[in-house]
């Protein structure tokens, strides 16, 4: 699927984003996780597959993570969720949720988006953070 065929779906806010607590991998470095959750409204895209894209940067490199893939169903809606897990080296800005499609959406009606950090910081890891 082209990146051509993307089209954004919202921005996440920096306070979300900067609410996540970052985990250490022995392979990935620093991850952030994110539950994301869209039922999207698709109209003339009946039948076919599309997927999740969670955009971001990383420092000056732009990243992407998928996160569901799954089929738009015969009333030309569908929903996807799952975990975004955002490996970074210095820090994520400008994220942005978006779908993926074989064929152009020509409209794309949001009726609900969800994204919230699978751990949230305490405030005293706030505190000690800044």
């Amino acid at each position: 699927m082209s990146q051509a065929n993307d089209k954004l779906i919202g921005p996440v806010p920096a306070s979300i984003v900067n609410s996540a607590r970052l985990n250490v991998t022995p392979y990935e470095g620093r991850v952030g996780e994110f539950n994301v959750a869209v039922w999207l409204h698709l109209p003339g895209l009946a039948n076919l597959p599309v997927s999740l894209i969670v955009r971001y940067r990383d420092g000056n490199q732009a990243r992407e993570v998928a996160v569901d893939h799954g089929k738009v169903n015969g009333h030309n809606k569908v929903m996807l969720s799952g975990i975004a897990r955002l490996p970074m080296k210095h820090k994520i800005e400008d994220m942005q949720v978006r779908l993926r499609s074989a064929v152009p959406a020509q409209t794309l009606v949001v009726e609900e988006l969800f994204v919230q950090a699978v751990e949230i910081l305490d405030a005293a890891s706030r505190q000690a953070m800044a």
